[in-house]
């Protein structure tokens, strides 16, 4: 069976079965791929996640140059999809981005890895994008974890279409 790694958005999640689907999955490393960790949602900012985590013997890694920045964030929000991946697919080729991107590529081929960000729907979700970038330099198969517990296959796209530079 080839090897795999995870993501998760917690969006409509409560933390304990947020953790819980971490826990079914045997993930041993949570890399939180959100450029600002901070929610309004009780359990989910940085340093509570964290500490929770660490009662279950998970380890929890923040990669700000992951993140989505402000613009594309929005452009998501408005349903700009397009824009979205253009402005992300620029940051992707920034400095701090490749990286956090070589970090969390060291991290899934060393353990049992998951990303996580809000989105609870990974189809437009910049950490589809983070993990098709990770696919292209391990050949891992992504998983999609939900906090029901289930998790589906990921087919990695030929070419990443619509994150070219503009």
């Amino acid at each position: 069976m080839q090897r795999s790694f995870y993501t998760i958005g917690y969006e409509g999640s409560q933390a304990e079965d947020f953790v819980r689907a971490l826990d079914s999955a045997g993930i041993q490393t949570l890399i939180d791929v959100r450029d600002v960790p901070l929610s309004r949602k009780r359990g989910f900012s940085k340093s509570s996640l964290a500490a929770m985590l660490e009662t279950h013997g998970i380890a929890y890694v923040h990669l700000k140059g992951l993140g989505d920045p402000k613009p594309g964030r929005e452009a998501a929000r408005a349903g700009e999809f397009g824009l979205f991946r253009r402005i992300f697919g620029r940051h992707m080729t920034t400095e701090i981005a490749q990286r956090d991107l070589d970090r969390a590529v060291d991290l899934v081929c060393e353990r049992a890895c998951c990303l996580m960000c809000f989105e609870h729907e990974h189809v437009n979700c910049h950490r589809s994008i983070v993990a098709d970038h990770i696919v292209e330099r391990t050949g891992l198969a992504i998983r999609h974890l939900t906090t029901r517990g289930d998790a589906s296959l990921h087919e990695q796209p030929a070419s990443l279409p619509g994150f070219a530079v503009a």
